[in-house]
C-alpha cells in the first residue's frame, strides 16, 4: 500500500473528500438524534409503520451494528490505529449511554453491566490502540533517511 503523501497541492486536491465524508457522517448522526427526539416522525419518514409490530427496527438496528462492526474490522485489519481508537472511543461512549437507557427502561442488572462492562472494554482498547498508533507515528519519524525529518504515517496529518 502506497504511504499517503503530505504536499500541500495532494491535500487540497483531495479537500473536497474529506468534507463529502464529513457531510455524510453528520447527516448519519442527525437522522440518529432525530430518531431520539422524535421516534414515530423519524420511523415514519423513514418508511417504517406508524406503530411497530414486526421486526422491522430490529433490521434497521442490525443493520447499522452489521455496518460499524464491519468498519472496526477494516480499520483493524489496514492497521488504522488512530481511527480504531477514535472507533472504540466513540463506542464506549455508546455503550455506557445504552447502559443508562436500560436502567431508565427495564433495570435489568444483567443488561446494564453487559452494557457497562462493552463500554470499559471498549475504552480500556481505545487506549492501548491509541498508545499503538502514537508509537508508531514515533518510530516512522525517527526512521526517516537522514536529511529528512518526517515520513507520512497513515492516518496522520501534517
Amino acid at each position: 500500500m502506497a504511504e499517503p503523501t503530505t504536499a500541500p497541492q495532494s491535500q487540497s486536491k483531495h479537500r473536497h473528500l474529506v468534507w463529502l465524508g464529513v457531510f455524510a457522517g453528520l447527516l448519519l448522526a442527525l437522522i440518529g438524534v432525530r430518531f431520539m427526539l422524535v421516534p414515530r416522525t423519524a420511523a415514519n419518514n423513514f418508511g417504517l409503520a406508524k406503530d411497530v409490530t414486526g421486526f422491522e427496527l430490529h433490521y434497521v438496528v442490525g443493520l447499522r451494528d452489521v455496518w460499524l462492526g464491519l468498519l472496526a474490522v477494516a480499520f483493524a485489519a489496514l492497521r488504522e490505529w488512530r481511527a480504531l481508537a477514535l472507533w472504540l472511543a466513540l463506542g464506549a461512549l455508546v455503550c455506557f449511554a445504552d447502559a443508562v437507557v436500560v436502567a431508565t427502561a427495564t433495570g435489568k442488572p444483567l443488561a446494564i453491566a453487559f452494557h457497562a462492562g462493552s463500554g470499559a472494554f471498549c475504552a480500556l482498547l481505545a487506549l492501548a490502540v491509541a498508545r499503538r498508533w502514537r508509537r508508531d507515528r514515533a518510530m516512522a519519524l525517527d526512521a526517516g533517511p537522514e536529511g529528512e525529518t518526517a515520513r507520512a504515517v497513515p492516518g496522520d496529518q501534517p
